[in-house]
């Protein structure tokens, strides 16, 4: 929970997070190697020096740092797993739903385990989505459109394959629908990541939401002209929200399309972790404001209530979460019993935004 130096609380739902295995010993190749790297220069390029990580611990992680990384110092109330599969890269997945499931089984009403399939799984595939559904009771799954398979560098999410299980997904119940498209991660292609296949997807099944992760950058403006249009198409923050710190400009512009195009319903929060930690991110967040020129040009604002939608409203809605009920189930867990007894966490200057906030962790 984050609170205002006014005393508002803000309910936060990390949207887009993970468990990996980034691993020597779990590298399968040179391309494992090369993704994980890939991600660390993303990690060190976009982190306050204090938050960056040595590489071996950025390569995996326990379970026991990720729940004190999100709810104990990082204000987040839930968080949503994203899986990230890439085994052509890593020998036993490299952040896959089975990964991923630990921390749902550890810290049930903390999380929000998504699913994930792949288009070009066929029959195997749906009967695997399936499974996922009766195992865990998914309302989500992840997609990678850029993931190599064999000789395949990528599908289209308007192919016909897909479109079978963007059927399956709506006659399961599986509505939230995340898809990666946004900057690319070596070794696979960027224009596989491209975002136009949302289009017809979005047009063809209105009864699912398309949340496009990291706002299709670098193609933002593609993006937004989608958006305007399909009312299920959704802008997560994830990647975006980090050039807060490196480029307060950029980000700007960025939201202030967001806001404009998109509008305040329809943008979610995510830090992405562990590529980077949420606590700065909902610092730095909560403290921002659009340059006043940007304000004029828009006529669009960051309000306190625009922020509190992004940070967690427009989740909570998505995956029909209700946030005071949530609240009273997570208010003496343990680790919102640990977060209330960690020094310093009662008050949290926000860098570089020129204004401060109090914070508390916990619910």
């Amino acid at each position: 929970m984050f609170r205002t130096s006014t005393g508002e609380e803000i309910f936060i739902i990390d949207a887009h997070t993970h468990l990996w295995d980034a691993s020597p010993a779990n590298q399968r190749n040179q391309y494992g190697r090369g993704w994980i790297d890939c991600f660390y220069d993303y990690h060190r390029n976009l982190s306050p020096a204090e938050y960056v990580w040595p590489l071996s611990d950025f390569e995996r992680y326990s379970p026991e740092r990720m729940a004190q990384d999100e709810f104990v110092k990082g204000y987040v109330d839930m968080a949503i797993l994203q899986p990230t599969y890439l085994t052509e890269f890593f020998i036993n997945g490299f952040n896959t739903i089975e990964q991923n499931s630990v921390m749902k089984q550890r810290y049930p009403e903390r999380f929000i385990l998504n699913g994930a399939w792949d288009a070009r799984d066929g029959d195997a595939g749906l009967e695997y989505l399936r499974r996922q559904k009766d195992e865990w009771d998914i309302k989500g799954v992840k997609l990678y459109t850029a993931e190599w398979r064999g000789a395949s560098k990528g599908y289209k999410l308007s192919s016909p394959e897909a479109y079978r299980y963007l059927e399956e997904c709506a006659r399961l119940g599986i509505t939230n629908i995340h898809v990666h498209k946004g900057p690319t991660i070596y070794p696979l292609n960027r224009d596989a990541f491209d975002v136009a296949d949302v289009d017809d997807a979005a047009s063809r099944f209105p009864e699912l939401n398309f949340i496009v992760e990291h706002v299709g950058l670098p193609r933002l403006e593609d993006f937004c002209w989608i958006a305007v249009q399909e009312k299920n198409v959704y802008a997560g923050l994830a990647v975006a929200l980090p050039f807060i710190y490196p480029r307060p400009r950029y980000f700007a512009e960025i939201m202030a399309n967001l806001l404009f195009w998109v509008g305040p319903d329809k943008i979610l929060f995510g830090s992405d972790y562990a590529i980077w930690e949420p606590r700065w991110l909902v610092e730095r967040f909560m403290a921002f404001e659009l340059p006043q020129d940007l304000k004029d040009e828009f006529k669009v604002d960051l309000t306190l209530d625009v922020k509190r939608k992004i940070m967690g409203l427009n989740a909570a809605r998505l995956y029909g979460i209700d946030p005071e009920e949530q609240l009273k189930k997570l208010g003496n867990d343990e680790l919102a019993q640990q977060a209330s007894s960690v020094e310093g966490m009662s008050k949290s200057q926000a860098g570089g935004a020129g204004s401060s906030a109090r914070a508390e962790t916990g619910a």
